[in-house]
């Protein structure tokens, strides 16, 4: 046969199949959901841009004081923070840091949520998304939960792994810690205040806590 020929019935061919693998598999989760539309989409603020990433990424001169930073673009808290503690708790529970630190850049409402890409903002978190920089009314952030932390409480789950508490990779840990993060997607708000599982019957908290 022909080349010319034959590459042109490979290339329609490719495209049915490309087309098909996508309909079986569906858009992905990210497409589905995301940050558009939600809380955290600050692209219609008014704030200088109408891009939807650059309030917290940057694709060159990213912040880099925030170890595991993603190319963060935004100002980073300088608060100390008053940890949570209990007399049951056997973590050693620190200062906020990883990807904690950076979600309370704009939650401990030090920093403005507007400030961004090296430019000072106005405009400050309010209300109930404010936690303010007494933290100890709040679940534990910044601590290592581990197999050793599981054994010594007696209540909770034995992570699967450093990088996930459960086996089916629904919540996150970072570095063996329990971050923020770990609760909370924020690029993804299908469930409600962006938690990682729909909380019906504490479902999202049974994931950690099996007492």
């Amino acid at each position: 046969m022909n080349s010319k020929i034959t590459r042109i019935m490979f290339i329609p061919t490719v495209l049915v199949l490309g087309a098909a693998l996508i309909l079986m598999l569906g858009p992905s989760k990210d497409t589905v959901a995301g940050i558009a539309g939600s809380d955290h989409d600050l692209s219609g603020k008014g704030w200088g841009t109408d891009e939807l990433c650059i309030f917290c990424h940057a694709p060159h001169n990213a912040v880099t004081s925030v170890s595991g930073a993603p190319l963060w673009n935004h100002d980073v808290t300088a608060s100390t923070f008053t940890v949570y503690s209990s007399d049951t708790l056997n973590a050693t529970v620190g200062q906020p840091d990883g990807a904690s630190k950076l979600c309370l850049s704009c939650h401990d409402g030090t920093v403005a949520i507007d400030s961004f890409g090296g430019s000072t903002g106005t405009h400050f978190m309010s209300g109930g998304e404010n936690l303010g920089s007494d933290l100890s009314n709040d679940h534990p952030i910044s601590f290592t939960y581990d197999a050793a932390l599981a054994t010594a409480d007696g209540g909770l789950v034995t992570p699967a792994s450093a990088s996930f508490v459960d086996a089916g990779q629904n919540i996150p840990l970072y570095g063996a810690k329990m971050q923020c993060a770990s609760c909370h997607d924020v690029h993804d708000d299908a469930n409600g205040a962006f938690l990682r599982l729909n909380n019906t019957g504490s479902a999202l908290c049974l994931s950690c806590h099996n007492k």
